[in-house]
């Protein structure tokens, strides 16, 4: 699996093993380095040193063999399937699953799931296009062929897919607008992301106030133009109203209600990969989420606001 990347202007000098490392959490320093003086990473077309120092139009190309995937043992999870044809699948994921098994999450996960509710197709497991975090709920399109998945990674990639999402958020939010915040893995928690970080890439949200409550919350609407990881989460933060319940971009949560980040993936639209016809599918707001924006609303006295 080859993996190109153009070191982008206005990028200080840097160990290049550091830079390498900052592109993924799942590439630690020393993976790097190794990768790197095994002669799997080179720069410019020839291999280097870890402590190589990278610079604005340098070339990095990673040639690291592609691993099998594992096995992925079927499960009869219950799945809420919205839509489902020969080619994909369309569910309204609820909060709590897990996307894929990962140290910690061998078991109980979506693709579980999927092996089980898919059988005997065309790939060996469903396709994930896109993710959404574990505690984020709603709608998610799943690849049961191979060219569904390669269409609607295109679209994704392109950005053309159309996507709402719904969250609840601390403090009250006076007006919309657009969030226009390079993200990347932050440098001093790598849970995170954030614009303190040696690799940020645009990212961009848009956002209006889908209802006032009371002082505390705002329900928000918040449309992504790019798809970067945890970019919603972090792009309201950014601003001052981290989704209520986010352990990570917010503060801990002392209200046992709040058990997930208040974040839902209300509306996906694309391309369908066979028909061209464009869709949209939407699932309506979790119970959880649902129980905690009434208890915002109650006493507010105000109503929707656009």
């Amino acid at each position: 699996m080859q993996r190109v990347t153009t070191v982008p202007l206005g990028q200080s000098p840097r160990r290049l093993d550091i830079f390498v490392s900052a592109q993924s959490a799942h590439i630690s320093r020393a993976l790097a380095q190794r990768w790197i003086e095994s002669g799997v990473i080179t720069v410019n077309g020839r291999p280097t040193k870890p402590a190589r120092r990278i610079r604005p139009g340098d070339v990095i190309v990673s040639h690291v063999p592609e691993r099998e995937p594992l096995a992925v043992d079927p499960e009869p999870i219950p799945l809420e399937v919205l839509h489902e044809d020969a080619e994909l699948l369309v569910l309204n994921k609820p909060p709590g699953l897990v996307m894929h098994p990962a140290p910690g999450h061998w078991t109980g996960t979506l693709l579980n799931a999927l092996a089980h509710h898919v059988r005997g197709g065309e790939r060996a497991r469903p396709g994930l296009v896109h993710r959404l975090d574990k505690g984020t709920s709603g709608v998610l399109v799943v690849a049961k062929t191979d060219a569904a998945h390669r269409d609607l990674s295109r679209q994704f990639h392109a950005h053309s897919v159309h996507r709402v999402y719904l969250a609840l958020v601390a403090g009250p939010v006076k007006r919309g607008g657009v969030i226009d915040l390079a993200l990347g893995r932050d440098t001093r928690d790598r849970r995170r992301v954030s614009a303190r970080s040696t690799a940020p890439r645009r990212a961009v949200s848009e956002f209006r106030v889908a209802e006032r409550l009371e002082r505390e919350a705002t329900l928000v609407e918040v449309r992504p133009r790019t798809g970067r990881m945890h970019q919603i989460r972090a792009h309201l933060a950014s601003i001052g109203h981290p989704v209520l319940g986010d352990p990570i971009y917010g503060a801990a949560p002392d209200d046992p209600t709040l058990a997930r980040p208040m974040l839902h993936a209300a509306v996906l639209g694309f391309v369908h990969p066979a028909t061209g016809q464009s869709v949209e599918y939407q699932a309506p707001l979790p119970p959880d989420m649902r129980l905690v924006v009434t208890r915002h609303r109650a006493g507010s006295g105000s109503g929707s606001s656009r």
